[in-house]
């Protein structure tokens, strides 16, 4: 008998002015906590120097819920999502 996988859903969040969209960021992804499995926060430092923008991957375990946050996030001024959906 095959075992139907599930699908790998990962969401990539490109946040610009990091300090000051963060708030209403974390909100949301506090929201969608149930279905994030996997939070990754990129951005670029150096020695005197953090950049103002930003990377989340996230990897989410419903396809349904990951379209939500998708649609919720991009409601957010200076957010852009990508949405990649890996079907088995």
């Amino acid at each position: 008998m095959a075992v139907k996988k599930e699908s790998h859903v990962v969401l990539t969040v490109h946040v610009t002015d990091r300090l000051k969209k963060v708030p209403p960021v974390q909100k949301t992804l506090s929201q969608f906590g149930d279905v994030i499995r996997t939070r990754l926060g990129i951005h670029e430092v150096g020695k005197d120097y953090s950049s103002p923008e930003g990377i989340l991957i996230l990897d989410i375990v419903n396809e349904a819920k990951a379209h939500q946050l998708q649609k919720t996030l991009n409601k957010l001024q200076g957010i852009e999502t990508k949405l990649v959906v890996f079907k088995h």
